[in-house]
């Protein structure tokens, strides 16, 4: 089972061609971080991840597992089962996103145990509170060197943002001074950066167009992050980001619009097939083990606003639904069989509540 699941994951992201865009707006206490998923299906669901729940992590080929037990709730987004997002937020305003990024190369093996990328994302949420916290994991843990090449934007509540990079078998970090724009798409941010700064991004130039996507999506939302910044934006800021991520769409990939408020606890959230945007609110969820973690369907086409009633107990069902529909979805690129989906479903049910 734990062999079929890391061959799934493994999967995931072959096409390097379906690209995704962040970035984070930090002023005058709002802290706001935008999000575009771009792949071949929006199939997906919201998953609250409780405290309390003891896990081990998926087995890999170069390193031990590593066993935790979950000290945040949080709620994610997941396309190919749960315990294996694609981002997220906790309870505290941590945010955690990944973006494809060619050339990396994670850390050789060594004592540290190893998880794989999907995951590295939920131990996040599950023990993290800070920026800061997440980039000291880099001690006591890594991810394998078996997947494929990711880098992460993460933020918090306290308005700290930092890059998480892997280049020649190392983690590299860009945060304060070392981070000028915080926004993040699939280039290497200081290839990213170097490039916005030629552009003059910052004296507000907004002429500039590259035939590389990832950059002019990057400069784009630089230059729309910097506009936030600097001029008396006269519109709600989590709309603002909805518009920066509409500037920075991929109309044939872009499956996946999210927005996290990270002050005030919210989320929000459209697809590709269900256009009006939903909300979450952490303060309206029970996180504690007891409460059990619930799920929903993303692509929900009527409803609009608080999507928290559409919420249900997480079952087998819905995340097998979902897992299902993605593969089926995405098969011209990638091969997820049967047995793979019941690895990570019957991984999803497996873990349990402290006893």
């Amino acid at each position: 089972m734990k062999k079929a699941t890391s061959l799934l994951l493994l999967s995931l992201f072959l096409g390097q061609t379906f690209a995704c865009t962040t970035f984070f707006l930090n002023k005058n206490g709002q802290l706001v971080f935008g999000r575009n998923y771009d792949w071949l299906t929006d199939a997906g669901m919201v998953c609250t991840n409780v405290r309390g729940i003891s896990k081990t992590s998926s087995a890999v080929k170069d390193g031990d597992t590593i066993s935790w037990l979950s000290k945040y709730g949080s709620i994610t987004f997941n396309q190919y089962g749960k315990e294996y997002p694609t981002g997220g937020m906790n309870e505290n305003g941590l945010v955690v996103e990944l973006m494809w990024a060619d050339g990396s190369r994670y850390p050789d093996k060594d004592n540290r145990p190893a998880l794989n990328v999907l995951q590295w994302v939920q131990y996040q949420l599950d023990n993290c509170q800070t920026v800061e916290e997440v980039i000291a994991t880099n001690e006591t843990l890594r991810i394998s060197q078996d997947n494929p090449p990711l880098h992460y934007l993460v933020a918090d509540a306290k308005g700290n943002v930092a890059t998480i990079e892997f280049f020649e078998g190392k983690a590299v970090v860009h945060k304060g001074q070392d981070l000028p724009f915080p926004v993040l798409t699939n280039s290497p941010y200081s290839v990213s950066a170097q490039t916005a700064t030629d552009a003059k991004v910052s004296s507000g130039n907004t002429s500039f167009s590259f035939q590389d996507n990832s950059l002019q999506r990057f400069t784009t939302a630089c230059s729309m992050v910097q506009q936030f910044q600097s001029t008396d934006v006269q519109k709600p800021t989590v709309d603002f980001a909805f518009d920066i991520l509409q500037s920075v769409s991929q109309p044939d990939f872009t499956k996946w619009s999210i927005v996290y408020d990270l002050q005030n606890k919210q989320i929000f959230f459209k697809t590709a097939s269900a256009t009006n945007i939903k909300t979450i609110a952490f303060s309206s969820l029970d996180l504690s083990c007891s409460g059990g973690s619930m799920a929903a369907d993303m692509n929900m086409k009527s409803i609009k606003g608080d999507f928290q009633k559409q919420l249900k107990p997480f079952t087998d069902k819905i995340n097998r639904a979902i897992m299902e529909r993605s593969a089926n979805e995405s098969r011209s690129q990638i091969n997820i069989t049967q047995s793979e989906i019941d690895a990570s479903v019957a991984y999803a049910n497996g873990i349990r509540c402290k006893s």
